[in-house]
């Protein structure tokens, strides 16, 4: 195969993988969005829920800032994606194994699914509170760039009460994993794990070349 084709290749590999993976986690945010109450639950396993909830800010629901924070936050995403469009273009230039390009490709559907979130939920969904939300509502929750972003997977795969001995926690309840996520979010964490096990081919050395 040419090196053309090859470029070609990982062009498509990237591009597609990009349609199915917002697309997916487009259906699914809004599926969730538009059939259940925030808050609301289903069990699908002991260890595996749909929860419904939202967040303002950045991953695993921290936030900061208030109104300006949310607004810088969106802001700095697009730039981010920006600069990954940058490294996944020079990447496919490159003769790089496959699994760096869908692992770019992920990382970087996964920041456009959240951004979606961020810049337009608020304009076309209704509040989810004691009520399930309306697709393209007559009266937005919110603004252009103030969307929340949607989360729903949970996975309480122990939950108990922590051994006395161990410290500043000892006696606690404790949840493992007690955070929410999304597909993005998911399809950016499997984006970085595949980096970390193709790193050499991700972020090859350059070799110096010695003068005579």
């Amino acid at each position: 195969m040419s090196t053309n084709s090859k470029k070609m290749s990982k062009k498509k590999l990237a591009i597609l993988t990009i349609c199915i993976a917002i697309i997916l986690d487009q259906v699914i945010k809004i599926y969730v969005k538009t059939h259940f109450v925030l808050g609301e639950e289903f069990v699908v396993f002991e260890w595996f829920r749909i929860h419904f909830t939202e967040n303002n800010g950045m991953a695993m629901g921290f936030e900061f800032g208030g109104k300006a924070g949310k607004l810088f936050l969106t802001l700095f995403r697009i730039v981010a994606v920006g600069a990954i469009i940058y490294w996944l273009a020079g990447t496919i230039k490159r003769k790089v194994h496959n699994a760096v390009v869908i692992a770019i490709s992920l990382i970087f559907s996964g920041a456009v699914g959240n951004i979606i979130d961020s810049v337009f939920y608020g304009i076309i969904f209704d509040d989810s509170n004691h009520k399930v939300a309306t697709l393209f509502a007559d009266k937005p929750y919110g603004e252009l760039f103030y969307g929340k972003v949607v989360d729903m997977f949970y996975f309480p795969l122990w939950q108990g009460v922590l051994p006395d001995w161990i410290p500043f926690v000892g006696g606690e309840f404790f949840t493992f994993f007690q955070y929410i996520f999304n597909p993005a979010d998911a399809f950016i964490s499997i984006g970085v794990a595949l980096l970390f096990f193709f790193s050499k081919q991700a972020f090859p050395k350059e070799e110096k070349q010695l003068k005579a």
